[in-house]
C-alpha cells in the first residue's frame, strides 16, 4: 500500500467516524423528539410531563395550549416559575432584560386605595433596587377617581405602598401622539375586501395620546398583575399599556370612545394604542405577567374588587407581548373546572380573547411560543 493510500485510508476512517456520531446524534434526537410529542397530549398541569433542556430547564406544555411540544426556535421564548415570591420575580426577569438599557419605566398598575388583591409589594420593591436609573411609570385615569388627577394619584401612590422609588405620572404635563400603525393594515384588508374583515368595522386609531414624559426613558419593563378586566375580559402585558399609558384627558378617551361600549371595536382601539407603544420601545420593552390574586376584577375596582376562586399559578415573562399574554390565558384555561369558571366567564363574556387575535392580526407577536419552566 502506498503512502497516499495510507493517508486516504485515514480519511476514510475519520469521515466514517463522523458520520457514525453524526448517525448516533440524529437518533438520539429522533427518540427524544418522539418522547415530547408523546407526552404532550396530557391536560392537567399538575401532570404536565417536564422535559429536560439544557441548564436545568424544563420545556412544558399540554393538550389545548399554543404552547409548541418541541423546542422551535422561530417560536418566542416564554419563562415560567411557579416560584410566587421576590426572588421569582428576580429570576424571570433575568431572563428577559437583554434590551433593557438607559432610564428604564417600570409600567406597572398601582391600582385603587386598598385594593385587596394587589400583588406582594416586595415583588416589585425588591427588583426596581436592581434595576438602574428606573422609576415606577403610570398615567391618570379617565373615571371619576383619586387617580384621576395627579396630586390625589400621588396620594393613592404613597397609599398602595408604591413610593418606594421614584414616581413618574407621565401625563402630569400633557400629552404626546405616537403613531400606531394601524392604517396600513386597515388599509391594506379594505383594499383587498373578500367578505369579511380580521377587524370591527368602526373608529380606529391611527395615533393615540400617551403621557408626555413618555420620550423621558429608553427602556420600559411592564410588569402586570394577570387578572380579570370589567371591559377588556382579562388584563395582561397589553392592557398594561394599551390602556395604562395612555393618558387620562385625552388618550382614554380615544380608546373607550363615548359612551364606553364594550366589544370588539374598545378591544381593538386599546390593541392599536399597545401597538403604539411597543414600536416606540421597539428591542427596548419586556414583559412579566404575575398570576397571582386572579380575581375577575381589575385592581382599578378597588376595595370592592371580588375575591379570587382561581388558585395562584405562577409568574411568567417574555420578550412578546402576544405570546406572554396567550401563555398567561393557556394556563387559566387548563386549570380544574371549578377554579377556572369565574376568570373564563369573565374572559369570554368581555370577548377578551379578541385582543390576541386583534394582536396576531396587526403583528405584534406570536400565538405559539416555546414554554420554558425554571
Amino acid at each position: 500500500m502506498t503512502k497516499r493510500s495510507c493517508e486516504e485510508v485515514e480519511i476514510m476512517n475519520d469521515q466514517q467516524e463522523k458520520k457514525t456520531k453524526e448517525f448516533t446524534r440524529r437518533n438520539f434526537l429522533k427518540f427524544a423528539g418522539g418522547t415530547v410529542a408523546a407526552m404532550a397530549a396530557i391536560p392537567s398541569f399538575n401532570q404536565i410531563i417536564a422535559h429536560a433542556q439544557e441548564s436545568g430547564q424544563k420545556l412544558v406544555t399540554w393538550e389545548g395550549s399554543h404552547a409548541v411540544s418541541q423546542y422551535d426556535p422561530s417560536k418566542p421564548v416564554v419563562y415560567f416559575t411557579r416560584d410566587l415570591s421576590p426572588e421569582g420575580v428576580q429570576k424571570i426577569y433575568e431572563k428577559i432584560n437583554q434590551g433593557i438599557t438607559g432610564k428604564v419605566g417600570i409600567k406597572l398598575h398601582t391600582g385603587e386605595p386598598h385594593g385587596p388583591n394587589l400583588l406582594p409589594i416586595e415583588y416589585i420593591k425588591n427588583l426596581q433596587r436592581k434595576i438602574p436609573h428606573s422609576s415606577i411609570v403610570e398615567c391618570n385615569v379617565m373615571y371619576k377617581s383619586p387617580r384621576r388627577e395627579t396630586k390625589t394619584h400621588r396620594e393613592t401612590i404613597k397609599t398602595n405602598g408604591f413610593d418606594f422609588c421614584p414616581a413618574d405620572i407621565l401625563d402630569a404635563d400633557g400629552d404626546v401622539m405616537l403613531p400606531t400603525g394601524a392604517k396600513e393594515f386597515l388599509d391594506k384588508h379594505i383594499d383587498n375586501f373578500g367578505g369579511t374583515f380580521p377587524f370591527e368595522p368602526g373608529v380606529h386609531l391611527q395615533e393615540i395620546a400617551i403621557g408626555k414624559n413618555v420620550s423621558k426613558y429608553d427602556s420600559l419593563f411592564v410588569y402586570t398583575h394577570f387578572k380579570g378586566h370589567a371591559m377588556g375580559g382579562f388584563g395582561g402585558s397589553l392592557k398594561n399599556i394599551g390602556i395604562g399609558m395612555a393618558s387620562g384627558k385625552v388618550g382614554k378617551r380615544m380608546i373607550h370612545g363615548d359612551g364606553w361600549p364594550l366589544g370588539k371595536g374598545f378591544l381593538e382601539r386599546m390593541v392599536e394604542s399597545g401597538k403604539a407603544v411597543t414600536e416606540h420601545f421597539k428591542g427596548h420593552i419586556t414583559y412579566m405577567n404575575v398570576l397571582q390574586n386572579i380575581s375577575v376584577d381589575c385592581d382599578c375596582a378597588g376595595a370592592r374588587a371580588a375575591k379570587p376562586t382561581c388558585n395562584d399559578i405562577g409568574i411568567i415573562g417574555s420578550t412578546d407581548i402576544l405570546a406572554a399574554d396567550q401563555a398567561c390565558v393557556d394556563l387559566i384555561y387548563q386549570m380544574p373546572a371549578d377554579q377556572r369558571r369565574d376568570i373564563v366567564e369573565r374572559i369570554e363574556s368581555r370577548l377578551g380573547l379578541h385582543q390576541l387575535e386583534y394582536m396576531e392580526a396587526l403583528g405584534m407577536g406570536s400565538r405559539e411560543y416555546n414554554l420554558i419552566e425554571i
